[in-house]
């Protein structure tokens, strides 16, 4: 909630600055003992585009997506939730410095290769639960299948065959025990 006000007031802050108007003072009806007043500036505050207004999703928003693309996909919706949760806390207009964009954090080839807009949360839902499926077809025949399709979600397949596992970069270390931690609160407490 503090995230979406500061957003706001930085929306509005920027249109202040960008569409200002100029009024100038009244001029005496006495020119040569009027003082010139300097111009005042009024601002026009924009309306906040509509996808500023939510940033959070609550989860009873989100949990019916998810379920969804969970079956549609035979995915566990425990998996699914845990990866937004750590990919962006329910936002759904988070964006990453690399470009990474929505709930499931979807790199821009990622969201066309399977059709999504990546800002349209249960496109961006569908697509990232569609890769958690091919990750898991891709790795299911080695004992940790989970640690490495949630590794190679974070740092990409590649890294994860090079490596033979999670691949030993601390970022993606710390994400793969926070999902799986996630995974697990997810089980027991599906809201």
């Amino acid at each position: 909630m503090k995230f979406a006000c500061l957003t706001l007031a930085f929306t509005a802050l920027c249109g202040v600055l960008s569409k200002e108007t100029h009024i100038l003072s009244k001029v005496s009806s006495n020119p040569s003992t009027a003082l010139p007043n300097p111009p005042v500036t009024v601002a026009t505050v924009p309306t906040p585009a509509p996808e500023l207004l939510v940033n959070k999703l609550p989860h009873s928003v989100v949990d019916p997506m998810i379920r969804q693309a969970a079956q549609k996909h035979n995915v566990k919706a425990a998996l699914v939730k845990g990866i937004v949760m750590a990919e962006s806390a329910f936002n759904a207009n988070a964006r990453s410095g690399k470009g990474a964009m929505g709930l499931m954090q979807l790199m821009p080839e990622t969201a066309q290769e399977y059709g999504a807009n990546p800002m349209d949360p249960a496109e961006n839902i569908d697509a990232g639960t569609h890769y958690l499926k091919v990750l898991l077809t891709r790795y299911g025949k080695y004992r940790n299948c989970m640690v490495r399709v949630i590794a190679a979600y974070n740092a990409g397949p590649g890294n994860v065959d090079k490596y033979r596992g999670v691949p030993p970069f601390r970022e993606t270390r710390g994400y793969v025990q926070k999902v799986m931690a996630y995974m697990r609160q997810f089980e027991h407490d599906p809201s």
